[in-house]
């Protein structure tokens, strides 16, 4: 009952006419961010920093959070669109949302992905309000065994389950790996395939890579294809809504990708990611439309929308409760509660439980802000697929330029841009699939990480890794991920070349 009494005084604080106006803006503007590729919520909220100083801490705390939510779904549009994820966790969301824009139903995949957003971040703050302390007090019983065990988990899935073969999706995981190597060891403070320049000291920042590998690469991938693939535009089929088969399609991968999302979100180094995928791979296996998959399936867009969505409800409970942040945008964030004098931690909801209810109160009007003026707009946003592919596709690229320019200022994430590109192009020619390669990229040093510190603490004993029932169970798991698929090819190989006894002939 405590839980009620508190929501209801935050929001008393959040519909304050004032609060209302800076839900608003945030959400705007996290949309608007989240649709231009290379520019996120993170990079928005840092740079509105310096111009929120004055403003009151919980009017600046609910635009950063309108920010970060309207960024989540904002990232979406341009998956679905363009194939140009605007944030890292929307690389999945371009597999199938591409592929449905591509056959006509580019306004249904923005349906599903806009409703499932409001479902999961609805329910994600459900959460957040009542099961925080809890979700708290599991992430504290993994250690850095169990964080390693659960990133070679999505490495196996997302391997497993994209791509042709099993050899092109680890060819692409491994060069993701390798990219993810560039720069600083942390531990060891010793360079890295830097090759002697200053700038990837830093490594390789993880939007230039998505942006390089999906916007770059499918600009070259598209003008390559301009002579043998005829300009036209690509009519809406049917109705600009969700028909009934695809409200039946959708809904359960809608729950289901809040289950994943929220409660990998709120363990440190959960972010949004690792959900998505494990959505992504949970909804092929248990589709009734599995040859769909690929080439549009409604449930790879719900499902992982929906996972992402909840997931950045999860982020803040290890932020509000613990001061730990899980993502780019939550580090973003405490380094705002540090700028006003805020720590946040369990002293921060008796401290100044106003600034933490009503920031929470904000979650649920923003949610259904965005819903009320996305879900109109999947009309509005489809009508970019008539826009020439010449003049839309050389917008994309600048827009990639100036979005990894604006991060940095440096000349040569252009050309780590560009190069990126190229090997994009690359990939797509020999049918690589890509997503594994930007999983390697932001999951290869959270990996490495946890496998050098659970080393450190086993005094260098690898048994540690299976010792650990937690670890254990998850890494059993992902091998079963991965030796799953080719048995079952095998086996029905196995079962078409076995030859049927011939009948019986009466005499």
């Amino acid at each position: 009952m405590q839980a009620f009494a508190d929501l209801a005084r935050g929001f008393e604080v959040a519909l304050t006419p004032e609060n209302l106006g800076w839900a608003l803006i945030g959400v705007l503007l996290g949309t608007a961010v989240g649709v231009l590729p290379g520019i996120g919520p993170a990079l928005t909220v840092a740079l509105l920093l310096p111009v929120t100083y004055k403003l009151a801490p919980i009017s600046a705390f609910i635009m950063f959070a309108g920010i970060y939510y309207g960024g989540m779904y904002g990232g979406s549009t341009t998956s679905i669109l363009l194939n140009t994820p605007g944030e890292s966790a929307s690389i999945v969301t371009a597999i199938e949302g591409n592929q449905m824009a591509r056959r006509g139903r580019g306004a249904a995949a923005l349906a599903t992905a806009a409703i499932g957003s409001f479902v999961a971040g609805t329910v994600g703050t459900i959460g957040l309000t009542f099961l925080a302390p809890f979700m708290v007090q599991i992430g504290l019983k993994f250690g850095p065994a169990e964080y390693f065990a659960l990133v070679v988990l999505a490495f196996t899935t997302i391997t497993a389950l994209l791509g042709s073969s099993l050899a092109r999706g680890l060819l692409s995981l491994f060069l993701g790996l390798a990219l993810g190597l560039v720069g600083i060891d942390t531990l060891s403070g010793q360079s890295r395939f830097t090759f002697g320049i200053p700038q990837l000291l830093d490594g390789i920042d993880v939007v230039t890579v998505a942006v390089g590998l999906f916007a770059v690469g499918e600009t070259f991938w598209v003008a390559s294809r301009m002579r043998h693939d005829p300009d036209q535009i690509i009519p809406v089929k049917g109705t600009v809504w969700m028909t009934r088969q695809e409200w039946a399609r959708s809904w359960k991968p809608w729950l289901r990708g809040t289950a994943i999302g929220f409660p990998i979100g709120s363990l440190p180094a959960g972010g949004a990611e690792i959900p998505t995928f494990l959505s992504y791979a949970l909804e092929k296996r248990l589709s009734k439309h599995p040859e769909e998959f690929g080439k549009g399936a409604i449930e790879g867009v719900a499902g992982p929308e929906a996972a992402n969505n909840a997931s950045a409800a999860g982020v803040l409970a290890p932020l509000l409760t613990l001061g730990l942040p899980t993502s780019a945008t939550a580090a973003i964030l405490l380094a705002a509660f540090q700028r006003y004098g805020l720590n946040p931690g369990p002293t921060l909801f008796q401290q100044d439980p106003e600034l933490v209810w009503g920031l929470i109160a904000s979650l649920y009007i923003g949610n259904v802000m965005l819903l009320v003026l996305n879900l109109p707009l999947a009309g509005v946003w489809v009508r970019l697929l008539a826009i020439p592919r010449p003049l839309l596709y050389a917008a994309i690229l600048v827009f990639a330029g100036l979005g990894t320019y604006g991060m940095s200022g440096s000349a040569v994430d252009l050309v780590v841009l560009y190069a990126l590109g190229a090997l994009g192009f690359a990939m797509r020619r020999f049918d690589i699939p890509v997503a594994p390669a930007v999983v390697g990229v932001i999951l290869g040093p959270v990996a490495e990480d946890h496998f050098r510190r659970a080393l450190q603490i086993a005094q260098g004993n690898y048994a540690t890794f299976v010792t650990r029932p937690i670890s254990a169970a998850i890494l059993v798991l992902a091998a079963l991920a991965l030796i799953a698929p080719v048995a079952i090819r095998w086996w029905q190989s196995r079962r078409t070349l076995t030859p049927v006894p011939p009948s019986p002939v009466e005499p």
